[in-house]
């Protein structure tokens, strides 16, 4: 939500699963390691940027990802 990475929803689950399994394997990728996880992913609504910044920003706060994916219903 911090950083826009959903837009339409269309890719939404393949890009929030990807991401997940990409934190899981590299907690800390480089945004050249997120683009490529996530290149199978077709997002009809941006140039991926909001997507990158998302998974980046979780991989910086892992603590408050985790507290609000607890959260979420």
């Amino acid at each position: 939500m911090t950083e826009h990475g959903l837009q339409c929803g269309f890719c939404t689950p393949g890009m929030m699963l990807t991401a997940r399994w990409l934190l899981d394997n590299n907690p800390h990728p480089s945004d050249v390691e997120i683009r490529e996880a996530i290149s199978g992913n077709l997002c009809r609504c941006t140039g991926y940027e909001n997507i990158v910044r998302a998974i980046r920003w979780a991989a910086d706060h892992p603590r408050v990802a985790e507290t609000e994916e607890v959260a979420a219903p």
